[in-house]
């Protein structure tokens, strides 16, 4: 799964990298092996380039466990310049000195000069007194306090070393100049400037993007919200929306504009004007800008993109039941009308299905109890009328313009038992167009159907 806030991030940082002639690099932190598969590295891939961050975009992937001697060096050489030290204690026992469960490290071992050993980590040796401040382009300096942090682990007592450390060690080895991700690292930094000072060099630019949150102003959890950017592919999401999407999280370009090409957004971005509060992912904005990217595609495109939802399994029909010149015919008024890509299997089903689809609602609001009388007679006006009209829309639209007049109805009234009878529901494209898109007899044989049911 790729957290649509990764893919914000991810944009933020191609688009800077490419801004200022730089590359974007994709590193993997998996020295956690617990936490890491092979196809979640995919899947990371996979997402990126659908949003169009193909390979030859950026450096990598780039696996942080490929620099494990490095990183070793760099706990040893900690230890020598007396920057770290080998601690034995559990936490069980750090719990026993403190009473507190909830304390952090009291510092037992620092002094006690250990070596290594079974069961013994490695941890900094943070400053007791004084502060570290953290200049960051989108919030400015931030003062932590070094008395609340604790002497913190850099490697397990298997030798094998942590985030924080491994993750300076590969910014030193790769000249990262600039750090751009989600506000929940920024805890972090202070931690990594000692570590990046310990070692002798100068640390990076940090810039820490806003949360990204729900309607309810929580931050957004995959628990609760939809937060896979995978989840929005398959449901026919637009990779150009989407990116244009993400790219209004946190930033926005001068003016009232919001619908710009790639190029102008890499162009106008400016980490510098990336705002601080917490970017509200709106589904709905994300839908209406989804919608707008699919009326601007051409119409042939419009129609190969189509593809996914026009084949079994998504689609309801049957493989041989599908025509592309039928739906050739009606993609330019699906195209005006759906704001997803998957809303158009609802909207065309009737075209290649041996019989409409059954809404019960859509059924007994337009053929049942009161309407019933007024839809019985209507139909029959209707299938008499449609024996011998013209087939083509206007005529089609003149013969139900005469039933309707029949029974003294509104045209928009009268089409509701015929949408239903023909299509199995109270809404979707332009009547008239669907019937003559669908012909006489098909039309004639689900209207006298459903005339035989009322």
């Amino acid at each position: 799964m790729f957290h649509v806030g990764s893919a914000r991030s991810a944009l933020f940082n191609w688009a800077f990298a490419k801004q200022q002639g730089g590359a974007f690099v994709l590193r993997i932190e998996d020295t956690d092996v617990s936490r890491n598969r092979p196809e979640w590295t995919d899947g990371i891939i996979s997402a990126m380039a659908w949003l169009g961050m193909d390979s030859a975009g950026y450096e990598g992937p780039v696996l942080s466990s490929a620099n494990t001697d490095k990183h070793v060096v760099a706990v040893a050489q900690l230890i020598a310049d007396g920057h770290a030290y080998y601690c034995a204690c559990t936490r069980e026992e750090i719990v026993a000195r403190t009473g507190d469960q909830h304390r952090g490290y009291d510092g037992h071992c620092r002094d006690l000069g250990l070596g290594p050993g079974p069961g013994r980590a490695v941890r900094f040796r943070t400053p007791d007194t004084g502060s570290t401040m953290v200049t960051d382009v989108v919030r400015g300096d931030v003062v932590f306090e070094n008395s609340a942090i604790d002497d913190f682990p850099i490697a397990r007592a298997d030798g094998s070393v942590l985030f924080l450390l491994a993750n300076v060690v590969d910014d030193v080895d790769m000249r990262i100049s600039h750090v751009i991700r989600a506000e929940e690292h920024l805890s972090n930094v202070p931690k990594q400037q000692m570590i990046w000072a310990a070692l002798g060099h100068e640390a990076p630019v940090w810039a820490h993007l806003p949360l990204i949150v729900n309607e309810k102003r929580q931050k957004l959890s995959k628990r609760r919200d939809k937060v896979a950017l995978e989840d929005y592919r398959e449901e026919g999401y637009l990779a150009e929306a989407m990116r244009n999407y993400l790219m209004l999280l946190g930033w926005a370009p001068a003016g009232d504009r919001e619908i710009l090409p790639w190029p102008v957004l890499v162009d106008e971005f400016r980490l510098d004007d990336v705002n601080l509060s917490p970017a509200f992912f709106d589904v709905k904005k994300l839908r209406a800008i989804n919608g707008i990217y699919i009326r601007d595609l051409p119409l042939d495109e419009f129609i190969a993109r189509s593809e996914p939802w026009l084949t079994p399994p998504t689609a309801p029909w049957r493989p041989e039941a599908f025509s592309a010149s039928v739906y050739a015919a009606v993609a330019p008024l699906v195209q005006t009308r759906v704001a997803i890509m998957s809303e158009l299997t609802d909207s065309v089903d009737f075209l290649f299905l041996d019989e409409p689809p059954f809404d019960e609602a859509s059924w007994s609001k337009a053929m049942t109890g009161p309407a019933a009388g007024v839809a019985a007679g209507l139909l029959d006006a209707t299938i008499d009328g449609f024996v011998t009209v013209a087939w083509d829309t206007e005529s089609i639209r003149a013969c139900v313009e005469q039933a309707a007049a029949q029974f003294e109805l509104k045209l928009g009234k009268a089409q509701a038992p015929i949408r239903v009878a023909v299509t199995g529901r109270t809404t979707g494209l332009p009547l008239f167009e669907s019937l003559h898109v669908l012909g006489r007899d098909r039309t004639l044989d689900r209207l006298r159907s459903a005339r035989a049911k009322i």
